[in-house]
């Protein structure tokens, strides 16, 4: 395996950032924090989940809290910076707007399996995780397409925003299918 590098995990926020005309928070100090977060998260579980949410270990719990956030989006268009800061839009870059708090957009519902699934867990599993705990009691993950650009998505719920032509959840629906995914 690979080792992780700051400057990879670096790099990978960047390039996503361009692609989507985000900047990265412009404090060094705050941003080297973040950066470590996230580098210590995809050491820790396989996958570089939110270094500022509370990650359970479980792929599909965390799907939705994977860096970039499915919230990261609407947060930035609607306060100018995701839930931790990591995306800002230009303005808050430059200095000419403040970066505010940014009130947490995960349901309860995932945040309270989140911080069950780490409380429970006698010791944090990295890597693959078994088909047994890659599903949450009482999840039913489901085949989802965006009728707007037809990126197809597995999961419990549709992503809150299209990561491939920014619609909102709205734009998404369940594609039915003869086969049980479960």
């Amino acid at each position: 395996m690979t080792e992780i590098t700051l400057e990879m995990v670096k790099q990978r926020a960047e390039a996503d950032a361009r692609t989507y005309g985000y900047y990265l928070n412009p404090d060094p100090k705050f941003l080297q924090s973040l950066l470590e977060g996230l580098k210590r998260n995809e050491e820790r579980y396989g996958y570089p989940s939110c270094p500022c949410r509370l990650a359970s270990g479980k792929f599909e719990i965390d799907r939705d809290i994977i860096c970039p956030c499915d919230y990261r989006d609407p947060d930035v268009a609607e306060f100018g910076a995701c839930y931790c800061a990591l995306y800002v839009r230009k303005d808050l870059y430059e200095g000419k707007t403040e970066v505010k708090p940014v009130p947490e957009r995960r349901p309860l519902e995932k945040q309270s399996k989140a911080y069950n699934a780490a409380t429970t867990a006698s010791e944090a599993k990295p890597a693959t995780p078994t088909k047994e705990e890659a599903k949450p009691s009482g999840s039913k993950p489901k085949l989802w397409y965006c009728k707007q650009c037809g990126y197809v998505v597995f999961r419990d719920e549709p992503p809150y925003t299209c990561p491939i032509c920014k619609a909102k959840k709205e734009m998404f629906a369940e594609i039915k299918t003869r086969i049980d995914f479960t």
